[in-house]
Protein backbone atom coordinates (compact mmCIF):
# COMPACT_ATOMS: atom_id res chain seq x y z
CA UNK A 1 0.00 0.00 0.00
CA UNK A 2 1.48 3.52 -1.20
CA UNK A 3 1.67 6.07 1.89
CA UNK A 4 1.39 9.96 0.46
CA UNK A 5 1.43 12.80 2.45
CA UNK A 6 -0.42 15.96 0.91
CA UNK A 7 0.01 19.03 2.48
CA UNK A 8 -2.34 21.93 1.77
CA UNK A 9 -5.13 18.86 0.74
CA UNK A 10 -8.34 20.31 2.62
CA UNK A 11 -9.55 22.21 -0.67
CA UNK A 12 -9.16 23.12 -4.57
CA UNK A 13 -6.39 21.03 -5.98
CA UNK A 14 -4.69 19.37 -2.97
CA UNK A 15 -8.28 18.20 -2.15
CA UNK A 16 -8.84 16.75 -5.20
CA UNK A 17 -4.82 14.97 -5.82
CA UNK A 18 -6.44 13.88 -2.43
CA UNK A 19 -9.39 12.05 -3.28
CA UNK A 20 -8.13 10.85 -6.29
CA UNK A 21 -5.22 8.90 -4.91
CA UNK A 22 -7.88 7.31 -2.20
CA UNK A 23 -9.23 6.20 -4.78
CA UNK A 24 -6.18 4.58 -6.71
CA UNK A 25 -5.97 2.40 -3.31
CA UNK A 26 -2.87 4.71 -1.77
CA UNK A 27 -3.21 5.02 1.72
CA UNK A 28 -3.36 9.33 2.36
CA UNK A 29 -2.27 11.58 4.78
CA UNK A 30 -4.17 14.81 4.38
CA UNK A 31 -2.03 17.83 5.85
CA UNK A 32 -3.08 21.02 6.12
CA UNK A 33 -2.90 24.05 9.13
CA UNK A 34 -7.02 24.33 10.40
CA UNK A 35 -7.75 21.26 12.01
CA UNK A 36 -11.03 21.47 11.72
CA UNK A 37 -11.35 22.03 8.03
CA UNK A 38 -8.89 18.95 8.08
CA UNK A 39 -10.51 16.64 9.84
CA UNK A 40 -13.52 16.66 8.11
CA UNK A 41 -12.08 16.60 4.77
CA UNK A 42 -10.29 13.62 5.80
CA UNK A 43 -13.19 11.78 7.00
CA UNK A 44 -14.92 13.11 3.93
CA UNK A 45 -12.22 10.82 1.76
CA UNK A 46 -11.07 8.08 3.78
CA UNK A 47 -7.80 9.70 4.13
CA UNK A 48 -6.26 10.40 7.94
CA UNK A 49 -5.61 14.07 8.96
CA UNK A 50 -2.10 15.44 10.31
CA UNK A 51 -2.22 18.79 10.88
CA UNK A 52 0.66 20.63 9.82
CA UNK A 53 1.83 24.54 8.88
CA UNK A 54 4.50 24.53 6.51
CA UNK A 55 5.62 27.75 7.75
CA UNK A 56 6.20 26.64 11.16
CA UNK A 57 9.33 24.21 11.72
CA UNK A 58 7.47 23.13 15.41
CA UNK A 59 4.48 22.49 13.22
CA UNK A 60 6.46 20.50 10.53
CA UNK A 61 8.20 18.62 12.91
CA UNK A 62 5.30 17.67 14.65
CA UNK A 63 3.52 16.68 12.12
CA UNK A 64 6.47 14.40 10.57
CA UNK A 65 6.64 12.97 14.33
CA UNK A 66 3.26 12.00 14.17
CA UNK A 67 3.70 9.83 10.82
CA UNK A 68 6.55 7.93 12.41
CA UNK A 69 4.75 7.43 15.01
CA UNK A 70 1.48 6.07 12.76
CA UNK A 71 2.97 5.04 9.66
CA UNK A 72 6.51 4.57 10.09
CA UNK A 73 7.38 5.63 6.44
CA UNK A 74 6.00 7.79 3.45
CA UNK A 75 5.97 6.60 -0.15
CA UNK A 76 5.02 10.03 -1.60
CA UNK A 77 5.53 13.57 -0.55
CA UNK A 78 3.25 16.10 -2.38
CA UNK A 79 4.61 19.46 -1.68
CA UNK A 80 0.53 21.43 -2.65
CA UNK A 81 0.34 23.94 0.02
CA UNK A 82 0.76 27.29 -1.70
CA UNK A 83 -0.63 31.26 -1.40
CA UNK A 84 -0.95 33.42 -4.47
CA UNK A 85 0.16 36.74 -3.04
CA UNK A 86 -1.32 40.42 -4.50
CA UNK A 87 -1.33 40.59 -8.04
CA UNK A 88 0.89 43.25 -8.78
CA UNK A 89 3.07 43.77 -5.63
CA UNK A 90 6.33 44.27 -5.27
CA UNK A 91 5.31 44.45 -1.25
CA UNK A 92 8.56 42.96 0.19
CA UNK A 93 5.92 41.80 3.07
CA UNK A 94 3.94 40.09 0.61
CA UNK A 95 7.07 38.59 -1.57
CA UNK A 96 8.41 37.55 2.18
CA UNK A 97 5.16 35.72 3.11
CA UNK A 98 4.35 33.84 -0.61
CA UNK A 99 8.46 32.86 -0.67
CA UNK A 100 8.05 31.13 2.75
CA UNK A 101 5.28 29.06 1.95
CA UNK A 102 5.87 28.32 -2.03
CA UNK A 103 9.33 28.04 -1.57
CA UNK A 104 10.85 27.76 2.06
CA UNK A 105 8.10 25.83 3.45
CA UNK A 106 8.84 23.17 0.67
CA UNK A 107 12.23 23.06 1.52
CA UNK A 108 11.38 22.93 4.99
CA UNK A 109 8.91 20.02 4.68
CA UNK A 110 10.94 18.06 2.58
CA UNK A 111 13.69 17.99 5.21
CA UNK A 112 11.62 16.81 7.88
CA UNK A 113 9.92 13.95 5.62
CA UNK A 114 12.99 12.71 4.07
CA UNK A 115 14.30 10.28 7.03
CA UNK A 116 10.32 8.69 5.87
CA UNK A 117 10.76 8.79 2.02
CA UNK A 118 13.92 7.23 2.62
CA UNK A 119 12.30 4.22 4.25
CA UNK A 120 10.13 3.71 1.16
CA UNK A 121 11.31 1.09 -1.70
CA UNK A 122 10.04 4.04 -4.25
CA UNK A 123 10.59 7.16 -2.70
CA UNK A 124 9.02 10.12 -4.92
CA UNK A 125 8.28 13.86 -4.02
CA UNK A 126 6.01 16.20 -6.29
CA UNK A 127 6.39 19.39 -5.80
CA UNK A 128 3.31 22.13 -7.34
CA UNK A 129 4.74 24.43 -9.63
CA UNK A 130 3.58 26.50 -12.42
CA UNK A 131 4.52 27.45 -15.57
CA UNK A 132 4.07 31.11 -14.81
CA UNK A 133 6.93 30.67 -13.52
CA UNK A 134 8.66 29.44 -16.40
CA UNK A 135 10.75 31.55 -18.25
CA UNK A 136 9.95 30.30 -21.54
CA UNK A 137 6.52 30.46 -21.11
CA UNK A 138 6.38 34.08 -19.32
CA UNK A 139 8.66 35.56 -22.80
CA UNK A 140 6.39 34.02 -25.09
CA UNK A 141 3.37 36.78 -26.26
CA UNK A 142 1.75 33.60 -27.49
CA UNK A 143 1.56 32.48 -23.95
CA UNK A 144 -1.18 33.76 -21.38
CA UNK A 145 1.41 33.51 -19.14
CA UNK A 146 3.24 36.18 -20.52
CA UNK A 147 0.19 39.22 -20.31
CA UNK A 148 0.39 38.29 -16.32
CA UNK A 149 2.32 40.97 -13.66
CA UNK A 150 2.24 38.43 -10.38
CA UNK A 151 6.06 39.06 -8.96
CA UNK A 152 6.16 37.00 -5.51
CA UNK A 153 3.59 34.01 -6.89
CA UNK A 154 5.60 33.97 -10.44
CA UNK A 155 9.21 34.28 -8.60
CA UNK A 156 8.42 31.66 -6.05
CA UNK A 157 7.24 29.00 -8.50
CA UNK A 158 10.30 30.08 -10.56
CA UNK A 159 12.45 28.91 -7.33
CA UNK A 160 10.50 25.78 -6.75
CA UNK A 161 11.16 24.63 -10.52
CA UNK A 162 15.04 25.31 -10.07
CA UNK A 163 14.41 23.66 -6.45
CA UNK A 164 12.71 20.46 -7.83
CA UNK A 165 16.06 20.25 -10.29
CA UNK A 166 18.87 20.76 -7.48
CA UNK A 167 17.23 18.17 -5.16
CA UNK A 168 16.89 15.86 -8.38
CA UNK A 169 20.33 15.91 -9.06
CA UNK A 170 21.46 15.72 -5.46
CA UNK A 171 19.21 12.87 -3.84
CA UNK A 172 19.24 10.66 -6.87
CA UNK A 173 17.90 8.06 -5.37
CA UNK A 174 14.66 9.83 -4.87
CA UNK A 175 12.22 10.39 -7.79
CA UNK A 176 11.44 14.13 -7.78
CA UNK A 177 9.35 16.42 -10.12
CA UNK A 178 7.59 18.80 -10.38
CA UNK A 179 3.99 19.78 -11.58
CA UNK A 180 1.99 22.39 -13.20
CA UNK A 181 -1.63 22.25 -13.05
CA UNK A 182 -2.41 24.65 -15.44
CA UNK A 183 -5.21 27.33 -15.33
CA UNK A 184 -7.49 25.48 -12.95
CA UNK A 185 -10.72 26.88 -11.27
CA UNK A 186 -9.57 27.14 -7.52
CA UNK A 187 -10.04 29.70 -4.94
CA UNK A 188 -6.81 31.27 -5.92
CA UNK A 189 -8.50 32.88 -8.95
CA UNK A 190 -11.68 33.20 -7.63
CA UNK A 191 -13.18 30.05 -9.79
CA UNK A 192 -11.44 31.52 -13.29
CA UNK A 193 -9.63 28.99 -14.38
CA UNK A 194 -10.90 27.05 -17.53
CA UNK A 195 -9.78 23.80 -16.32
CA UNK A 196 -11.85 21.56 -13.43
CA UNK A 197 -9.67 20.18 -10.53
CA UNK A 198 -9.63 17.22 -11.81
CA UNK A 199 -8.38 18.26 -14.98
CA UNK A 200 -5.83 19.82 -12.81
CA UNK A 201 -4.22 17.37 -10.83
CA UNK A 202 -3.60 14.95 -13.64
CA UNK A 203 -0.19 15.84 -13.53
CA UNK A 204 0.15 15.44 -10.26
CA UNK A 205 -1.32 12.23 -9.78
CA UNK A 206 0.54 10.66 -12.72
CA UNK A 207 3.32 11.72 -11.19
CA UNK A 208 2.43 9.66 -7.41
CA UNK A 209 1.31 7.21 -9.46
CA UNK A 210 3.96 6.08 -12.49
CA UNK A 211 6.47 3.22 -11.32
CA UNK A 212 10.32 3.14 -11.04
CA UNK A 213 12.37 4.23 -13.17
CA UNK A 214 9.82 6.84 -14.84
CA UNK A 215 12.24 9.79 -14.84
CA UNK A 216 13.51 12.49 -12.19
CA UNK A 217 14.00 16.20 -12.34
CA UNK A 218 11.25 16.93 -14.71
CA UNK A 219 8.39 19.35 -15.10
CA UNK A 220 5.24 18.12 -16.15
CA UNK A 221 1.72 19.11 -17.06
CA UNK A 222 -1.44 17.06 -18.28
CA UNK A 223 -0.16 17.04 -21.34
CA UNK A 224 3.60 15.63 -20.58
CA UNK A 225 6.90 16.62 -20.10
CA UNK A 226 7.70 20.72 -20.40
CA UNK A 227 10.62 22.01 -22.04
CA UNK A 228 12.67 23.83 -19.13
CA UNK A 229 13.36 25.94 -22.72
CA UNK A 230 11.50 26.26 -25.81
CA UNK A 231 13.10 27.01 -28.08
CA UNK A 232 16.78 28.79 -28.75
CA UNK A 233 17.45 32.21 -27.11
CA UNK A 234 18.96 34.75 -28.78
CA UNK A 235 20.36 38.08 -27.94
CA UNK A 236 18.08 41.24 -29.80
CA UNK A 237 20.03 44.06 -29.07
CA UNK A 238 18.19 46.77 -27.06
CA UNK A 239 15.13 44.40 -27.06
CA UNK A 240 16.32 41.89 -25.07
CA UNK A 241 16.22 38.89 -25.20
CA UNK A 242 13.21 36.43 -27.05
CA UNK A 243 13.10 32.93 -28.00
Amino acid sequence: MTITFITGANKGLGYETARRLVEAGHTVLLGCRDAARGAAAAQTLGARFVQIDVTDEVSVAAAAADVERHEGHIDVLINNAGVPGTFGSTDVADIREVLEVNVVGVVRTTSAFLPLLQRSDDPVIVNVSSEMGSLAATHDPARAESKVIFPAYTASKAALTMLTTQYAKWMPQIRINAADPGYTATDFNHHSGPQTVTEGTDAVVALATEGPGSGTGRFVNREGDIAFQAGPVRALGRRGISR
